[in-house]
């Protein structure tokens, strides 16, 4: 663990250009591994949905306060 830790900079260098798997060990036994990663993760894609699109009635506008006539007559 020690000598990772002195050279982790070359260690790191020796995954990054020689494809490379380092291998730490604690007491003779393996502990963790270094490599490089196999693929990077694609990306997400949060674009909306196009079937989920919501259409309101023509002349509707949802941020315009309800009327007296449409709040439920309990909360009134």
């Amino acid at each position: 663990m020690h000598e990772a830790k002195t050279r982790l900079s070359e260690l790191v260098k020796a995954v990054e250009e020689r494809d490379e798997v380092v291998v730490l060990c604690r007491d003779g036994r393996e502990v963790a591994e270094i490599r490089r990663r196999a693929t990077r993760r694609q990306r997400r894609n949060l674009a909306p949905d196009p079937r989920f699109r919501v259409e309101f009635a023509p002349g509707y506008e949802p941020t315009e306060p309800l009327t007296e006539e449409e709040w439920p007559r309990a909360l009134r």
